[in-house]
């Protein structure tokens, strides 16, 4: 649970910056928390949202966000739009896209459709909730005929911002891709730093368009490892950094727990009132590393966006790298390799010349890769295309409302990319 501090300070800054956000019931919630049914931003007051806090408990990921889609689609008036990870509301509204004539029905006919992973004696209980409403189904239908670019502010027109619990690392992609096209026109709102289960800082500055995060020195005890690290490290603490600099997280969450590395490093962006401003940099614990070369989850992402630059009329949704070494016998016998799997729209196949730029691009972007690529230790990277939907069918086999990574160290994840987005 967050801090109540925490939560106060999240509440009184989006009043701040978007006067009617806490209208009653003005808020709907597409998170997935099985087990868990409470918001995953601010304080849960029954009052500032529309989505009964059931439909996010479902056993299942895909129909606890189409009944809290479902539950969205019914107030009109709606201002904030929540989502615990940006993954989240991009998933949504993919349903949305390929179920809205469904959707509408429902909404028609004041139902909720029985599906897979809606148990019937919660369907009862959510159903009771709906009533018809034919004018706000022929709006719905109305709207999704015409296209879906700018959807989200289409159908809710006095929306004011979308709140999104995560939006760094691969996150990033999805917000980047929602603000191109359903979700243009509207603001991102990233209100929390949390790392290892622990609410570390909050953000200030809802109307900037990179995050950056006030860490709060009684939330958690913090300290910090200069980057580079030196040979004999020593952590400093808050009131011993400097501006400019990047540091990774050393974490101790509440007295008695471990003392851990939290694999995050942080840039001190600046101070507010002696606390410092950090932001997000990238994550040490996600890193690819067949031969020592260690290529961070983000470095390579920002190559692999590169690569799909150069493919026209092509758009990254999601990827997962995985080490060859992991895949055993099945990667066959070349040299260690990196195994990349990525979901693209607006293109469906790729030359072997247009496969081969992502490999080009990390050669130019890590000199070491290249080195290691030159003398053959390392083989040619090897790139699968995978359909529509496949990361949203791993991200509910995974069964985790935590973000998914994007470089793969264990056997179980290995498992559930070749049984769903492989298959």
């Amino acid at each position: 649970p967050l801090p109540t501090q925490g939560s106060l300070l999240y509440l009184d800054t989006l009043h701040a910056a978007f006067p009617q956000a806490l209208a009653p019931r003005g808020t709907a919630l597409l998170s997935w928390a099985p087990g868990h049914p409470c918001a995953p931003a601010g304080w849960p007051l029954p009052t500032l949202y529309c989505t009964p806090s059931e439909a996010g408990a479902l056993p299942s990921r895909a129909a606890a966000l189409r009944v809290q889609l479902l539950f969205a689609l019914r107030a009109r008036a709606l201002r904030v739009l929540e989502a615990g990870l940006a993954a989240e509301l991009h998933d949504a509204l993919a349903a949305l896209h390929t179920g809205w004539p469904g959707l509408a029905q429902d909404l028609a006919l004041g139902r909720l459709s029985p599906q897979p992973g809606l148990p019937e004696d919660v369907r009862g209980r959510l159903q009771a909730l709906l009533a018809p409403d034919t004018v706000r189904a022929a709006e719905l239908q109305a709207e999704c005929a015409r296209g879906f670019e700018g959807i989200v502010q289409r159908l809710w027109p006095q929306l004011e911002v979308l709140v999104v619990g995560t939006a760094h690392g691969a996150e990033q992609l999805y917000c980047d891709a929602l603000r191109q096209a359903d979700c243009k026109g509207l603001p991102f709102y990233c209100p929390f730093y949390q790392a290892a289960g622990a609410l570390l800082g909050v953000n200030l500055w809802p109307e900037e368009p990179v995050p950056r995060f006030l860490l709060c020195p009684d939330w958690a005890f913090c300290e910090f490892l200069p980057c580079p690290a030196k040979e004999e490290p020593r952590t400093v603490l808050l009131g011993e950094l400097w501006e400019g600099r990047e540091y990774e997280l050393v974490l101790t969450a509440r007295p008695g727990e471990y003392r851990c590395r939290a694999g995050e490093v942080l840039r001190v962006a600046g101070f507010h009132k002696q606390c410092p401003v950090v932001e997000h940099v990238r994550r040490e614990s996600q890193a690819l590393s067949v031969r020592g070369e260690s290529i961070t989850e983000e470095r390579f992402c920002r190559s692999l966006c590169r690569a799909v630059g150069m493919w026209p009329g092509a758009r990254l949704v999601d990827y997962i790298c995985v080490e060859s070494a992991l895949l055993g016998a099945s990667s066959g016998a070349s040299a260690p390799h990196y195994e990349v799997f990525v979901e693209l729209r607006g293109l469906r196949d790729l030359s072997e010349g247009q496969r081969y730029k992502l490999d080009q691009c990390l050669q130019e972007d890590f000199p070491i890769y290249k080195s290691f690529r030159f003398k053959g230790s390392i083989g040619p990277l090897r790139l699968h295309l995978v359909g529509a939907g496949a990361f949203a069918r791993l991200r509910e086999a995974l069964g985790s409302p935590l973000p998914m990574p994007r470089v793969l160290r264990e056997e179980r994840l290995l498992q559930l990319i070749q049984s769903t987005v492989v298959s």
